[in-house]
């Protein structure tokens, strides 16, 4: 009897005797092979782009695809986790992977390439990591001194230049962002890298988000951070549509950060009619950090600080004059993505896809990723939900000032302690995931751990401010401020959300799009639609089926506004690295109208964000 035979034998022999929810209460949660999350193929983040697709190539069309659907799914995202023999710690860190998906006259081509940084130009050039990023220290240069470190901390070139996140029109051209100043600009047809700007030369800020908002005329909004006499500041930058938008680019809004050596990170920003709007979550840049870590050649990450006593700050500022109109404040939470926002009867209304602290930025390490199916707290920690937080306009401006005053104060960081992790250090909670914080969440937690966690913002009375019909978010007068409490907009774990961003960002609006982020779903590669009005659900998924960042296309004469297609590229689970695709589903029932499957010469891995090129084929 040979050995596997044996061990089969003795393992059906003894399973008689054994209780899982006696003796293993988490087995449950396994299937056979002992994977916590076994509906979840986390090997789609982990592959990386070998050989390039420079010339379009040919797909299996199937179903239909509208006629008068013409133009460019432009995509980008990590591409290549290698550099020689040596490997990226994060996904952000991955060599960017530009991805389009062609499509006219009912006929879809796809191909792909690497933006080419100067980064990447380095790493290829050494065979090995030179350039340090947010999850990868470089690997040490021994002819550069302390001093040459020293002074490369005040030169924005001598910072990673990877522009993996998105895509933007800036007038008739296209550039790759990312968080650091520079852009690189692409050919929509060729995907070749024809350029790159750095906006520090421009504006003088040091970092910008990698979501500019994109305005129906053509002006372009972004948010950076700079440094001023006083300190760090949120500065709002304009660049007005024209032939010299970055020549002409111009601040035109200023907001000084609350604490003045920890700016918050930023990764998106709001647009309404009236208001730019900031939000501030405890997340923080710790300036010194930044610099302990540069020095002795820590990955970025290391520079982040998490302060989850400290609630999340909603800053207004008035588009006309650029001045701070007012300040409201709600409990901690982190975020990457604002949805919308836009005013209404004298309310904001700003829509976030919101978590209770910055731990998914900690799963998207390879060793997390990697390990992820034997971790039982993962899909707890990667779990968020879409939150509508409504901003009462007016409501307590007398005494704006003042309590702006002692907000900024009580915010100082004398006794905090702010480590030296190269990771953030998780904060333990009593609360499982972010459901809890919403008016019409799970209420489940304790009575007196409830009021204990909301008696530090000091309520002065029980009237709700918020006045907005067809809602169940609150506001509050506190000692310090307005308290917001959100409403959850779904039960579902959205990320990279989109809407019909042409007709309604800043406007009201009643539909989003957008990807599961709950890797415990029954089937996590679950595309949502989302109606803010009644709150309800339609999805679109399909069993090992991975989709990117679902884009909205309008009809050529939309009824509604959700008369048209749903774009998204999808790759699959499992063995099969070399497929790409393309699936189209109507926007009103999520169901689908067609797709183009591309089998390729090499491995091709999940995008992250992307922007249709309307016309551009």
């Amino acid at each position: 009897m040979s050995a596997r035979v044996f061990k089969s034998f003795m393992r059906d022999f003894f399973a008689v005797k054994y209780d899982e929810g006696r003796d293993n209460p988490e087995a449950t949660r396994l299937d056979g092979n002992g994977r916590y999350y076994p509906n979840c193929s986390s090997d789609v983040w982990l592959r990386s782009c070998e050989r390039e697709i420079v010339d379009p190539i040919e797909g299996h069309l199937s179903g239909h695809i509208p006629i008068w659907l013409n133009g460019s799914l432009l995509r980008n995202g990590p591409g290549s986790w290698k550099v020689g023999d040596m490997t990226f710690g994060h996904l952000f860190d991955c060599s960017a992977l530009l991805h389009r998906f062609a499509i006219r006259a009912g006929r879809v081509t796809y191909q792909n390439r690497f933006v080419d940084t100067q980064t990447l130009q380095k790493n290829r050039a050494a065979q090995r990591i030179v350039v340090t990023e947010f999850g990868t220290a470089a690997v040490p240069d021994p002819c550069h001194s302390i001093f040459d470190k020293f002074s490369a901390i005040f030169r924005p070139d001598s910072g990673t230049d990877n522009s993996m996140i998105s895509i933007y029109p800036f007038g008739d051209q296209y550039y790759t962002l990312t968080e650091t100043p520079f852009m690189h600009r692409i050919n929509p047809c060729t995907l070749a890298t024809e350029g790159r700007i750095c906006i520090t030369d421009f504006v003088g800020v040091i970092n910008h988000t990698s979501h500019p908002h994109i305005l129906p005329s053509g002006t372009v909004y972004n948010l950076g951070t700079s440094m001023t006499k006083s300190g760090p500041a949120y500065t709002v930058i304009c660049f007005p549509n024209g032939q010299q938008m970055f020549e002409d680019a111009h601040i035109v809004a200023t907001l000084p950060c609350r604490w003045k050596l920890h700016p918050g990170y930023m990764h998106t920003f709001g647009l309404t009619e009236h208001y730019f709007v900031i939000v501030e979550q405890p997340l923080s840049v710790s300036l010194t950090e930044y610099i302990k870590s540069q020095l002795s050649n820590q990955n970025l990450s290391a520079c982040l600080k998490w302060y989850e006593d400290k609630p999340t700050l909603f800053h207004l500022l008035e588009r006309g004059t650029g001045k701070l109109v007012q300040t409201y404040e709600s409990e901690a939470f982190f975020y990457l993505h604002i949805i919308n926002a836009y005013e209404e009867d004298n309310h904001v209304v700003v829509d976030i896809c919101s978590y209770k602290n910055p731990e998914m930025i900690n799963c998207m390490y390879l060793e997390a990723i990697a390990n992820m199916q034997t971790n039982p707290n993962y899909a707890t920690l990667f779990r968020g939900r879409p939150l509508r937080f409504v901003l009462p306009l007016g409501a307590g401006r007398d005494a704006s000032s003042s309590s702006r005053r002692r907000l900024v104060k009580s915010m100082s960081l004398v006794g905090l302690n702010v480590g030296q992790a190269s990771r953030m250090k998780h904060s333990a909670s009593q609360y499982a995931d972010i459901s809890y914080m919403a008016t019409n969440g799970k209420q489940e937690e304790d009575t007196n751990q409830k009021d204990s966690k909301r008696s530090r913002f000091d309520v002065e009375d029980g009237v709700n401010l918020v006045s907005l019909k067809d809602t169940q978010a609150e506001a509050y007068q506190g000692a310090s401020g307005i308290f917001l409490r959100p409403e959850m907009l779904c039960d579902w774990g959205c990320e990279t959300p989109r809407i019909y961003y042409e007709r309604y960002m800043g406007k009201k609006y009643r539909y989003f799009y957008a990807i599961s982020s709950d890797v415990d779903a029954h089937n996590p590669g679950t595309l949502i639609k989302v109606d803010v009005v009644s709150k309800t659900c339609k999805t679109w998924c399909e069993d090992n089926i991975y989709p990117s960042e679902p884009i909205f296309v309008p009809s050529p004469e939309p009824q509604s506004e959700d008369d048209g297609v749903i774009l998204a590229s999808m790759v699959v689970g499992g063995l099969n690295d070399r497929y790409v695709g393309l699936i189209v589903l109507c926007a009103k029932t999520m169901t689908e109208l067609g797709r183009c499957d591309f089998h390729t010469n090499g491995p091709v891995p999940k995008c992250l964000h992307g922007w249709f090129a309307a016309s551009t084929v």
